[in-house]
């Protein structure tokens, strides 16, 4: 064997200042849109009604930010530069409620490390402004200067003395993307206050302060689109000390990327992947796959319950609560999510999957959901409606099975009176289309109708009451499957063991890093147990690892609703179709199927009057 050579012990140096400052600031400043993002939270915290972003070179070239914020005295502009010199904490116990946006005292002093960067401010209650320069650490002196009330912060040429990061940097256009990526969100988080974005001589964002709703409403149509106002919904929610608020899309208003997702927190953008679970989990099952929602959502609570301080660009948090939080997230958007009516249907295919192009009515109440019986293989292989339609009668006749006749108004259809038509959001059936399509008209117009859509959603929250009743289905074991995870693991899952019989698991720890399953919900026999277990143990840092029991069962419970549920050119009568509409009306969720699809669509009279020019 080589001999191995000796090495002598590397002697420990302290690092001069520019290249510690450069290393932090590789902490703090990535790209153009860093250097702005830092750059207006100081200018939000310091009080500011207008804040103007100007763009040469992608930022690259210059970034200048003017703000008419309180301003920063002539004698603490030095200290401003100063790494680790803020204004907005005195002491580490501040940290336990941090209120502000920025607080580390790093941003100026990041930037003004790798740029030239130039200060210039005045104080609202002075008559004079001062100067700054700082050339990339050099700091130089401060001078007399002519500004208006507030501060502009003038950085040019990132990265001039850093050229390896500059290699980094993309496309201008790419860059300017970011920038303005980070301007959106800061703007829907501040509609107190006005923002601009100018890149050379053209304008790219100008959003004047929101000071009633109305113009919130104009600022989200021209950061998320005319679609995301017309489609979505304003919701306003607390529990004890939190608040929940902000616009939520309705399912069939989706985007194949993620870009029109936003949260805050206490006014702050984050991206927690706590909240994010609860947000994806409560459009789960109304979702189409492989799609991505539309939210602007606010959280709202103590800011001692948040800490702030565990990244150093503040895009995540940790929250006390965690559990808690992700619950009441989750309950509250679920809630919302479950009672969407897309009444006014104007619903269009975009990017060749639905989406909605008018409001989706989300009913303040929901209908009850009166009817609930068994559904057994028997019964829907008898029967394309099979027990779900039985609390509305008898066999409809001629067909030669149980299917069930439609409430007495609607027996006699067409010949119904206008009032019947009123009493059901639905209406009343008309004829079938091509085996696929119910037609109905009701108060407003014309309904159509998927009929396996619509069926396949009300097979599937009949399964899912069963199984959030409790009724769950479990079997014992012949032979045991152990799993082996870390001691910790095995602690947190032998705290949730209650919670998991009731969803038809019983694990038992055979060792400090083994665990057994001795029981598993029916449904879930022919899956992977030991994977199931090992994804359990990693959601339950998401403060819901029991949830994927449940998640995985209706999975099953969606796919065994469309089979079991009506099929295309499956002919029906008026009664059965009625019943249908009616079933509809009475389930949650009833906008969409399981898998996302609308399950039907409304034309109103001035929409069909419009089409056929009936009155121009």
């Amino acid at each position: 064997m080589p001999e191995v050579e000796a090495v002598a012990a590397a002697r420990i140096r302290q690092l001069d200042r520019v290249t510690s400052d450069q290393i932090a600031a590789g902490e703090v400043v990535e790209r153009p849109a860093s250097v702005v993002k830092e750059l207006v939270e100081n200018a939000l915290d310091a009080g500011a009604r207008r804040i103007a972003v100007a763009l040469e070179g992608g930022g690259v070239k210059r970034i200048r930010v003017t703000d008419d914020g309180r301003g920063i005295l002539p004698e603490d502009l030095l200290l401003a530069v100063s790494r680790h010199a803020t204004s907005k904490i005195e002491r580490a116990d501040d940290l336990d409620g941090v209120r502000s946006l920025g607080f580390r005292g790093e941003a100026l002093a990041s930037a003004a490390s790798v740029a030239r960067l130039t200060l210039t401010s005045r104080p609202a209650d002075t008559v004079s402004a001062a100067r700054l320069v700082v050339h990339g650490g050099q700091v130089g002196e401060v001078q007399p200067a002519a500004h208006p009330h507030g501060t502009t912060v003038e950085v040019e040429d990132l990265f001039f003395n850093t050229p390896a990061r500059r290699k980094f940097l993309k496309t201008e256009r790419t860059e300017i993307g970011h920038v303005e990526t980070v301007l959106r969100r800061l703007a829907l988080a501040h509609f107190d206050v006005g923002f601009e974005l100018t890149s050379g001589a053209r304008t790219l964002l100008d959003l004047p302060a929101c000071d009633f709703a109305e113009l919130r409403l104009r600022r989200l149509a021209k950061l998320l689109g005319d679609d995301f106002v017309e489609g979505a919904v304003e919701f306003d929610e607390s529990r004890e000390a939190i608040r929940l608020w902000g616009w939520i899309g309705a399912p069939t208003l989706t985007r194949a990327h993620a870009r029109g997702q936003y949260f805050f927190v206490n006014g702050r953008p984050v991206q927690d992947r706590l909240i994010a679970h609860a947000v994806r989990q409560a459009y789960s099952d109304v979702m189409f796959h492989g799609r991505q929602p539309l939210f602007a959502v606010f959280l709202e609570l103590p800011f001692d319950a948040v800490d702030v301080n565990v990244h150093p660009t503040k895009h995540e948090i940790r929250l006390r609560d965690a559990r808690g939080v992700h619950n009441f997230v989750f309950g509250t958007l679920n809630r919302l999510l479950r009672a969407v009516r897309p009444e006014t249907a104007a619903a269009e295919v975009r990017d060749g999957l639905p989406a909605a192009s008018a409001p989706a009515s989300f009913a303040s109440s929901r209908l009850p959901f009166e009817t609930h019986s068994p559904l057994g293989a028997t019964e829907f292989a008898e029967s394309p409606l099979g027990a779900t339609a039985a609390p509305f009668g008898s066999p409809a006749a001629g067909s030669g099975s149980p299917i069930p006749a439609a409430p007495p108004s609607a027996a006699t259809f067409p010949g119904a009176a206008a009032t019947d038509v009123a009493e059901a959001p639905l209406g009343y059936a008309i004829a079938q289309l091509h085996g696929i399509y119910v037609l109905a008209q009701n108060e407003a117009g014309l309904v159509l109708v998927d009929m396996h859509a619509a069926h396949e959603r009300i097979t599937y929250e009949q399964l899912k009451t069963d199984l959030h009743a409790g009724e769950v289905r479990s079997q014992r074991l012949l032979v045991p499957v152990n799993v082996s995870v870390s001691a910790t693991e095995a602690d947190a899952v032998e705290a949730d063991a209650p919670e998991f019989e009731r969803l038809g698991f019983t694990i038992t720890r055979l060792g400090r890093e083994l665990l057994s399953v001795r029981e598993a919900p029916v449904l879930l026999l022919d899956e992977n147990l030991e994977a199931i277990v090992h994804d359990l143990v990693g959601d339950l840092e998401l403060a819901e690892g029991s949830r994927r029991i449940l998640q995985m069962q209706e999975r099953l419970l969606a796919n065994i609703a469309c089979r079991r549920s009506l099929r295309a050119h499956r002919q029906m009568t008026i009664a059965e179709m009625n019943a249908l509409l009616r079933l509809m009306e009475r389930t949650p969720n009833f906008g969409q199927c399981n898998h996302g699809r609308p399950t039907y669509r409304m034309f109103d009279m001035a929409e069909l009057d419009g089409f056929f020019l009936r009155g121009q």
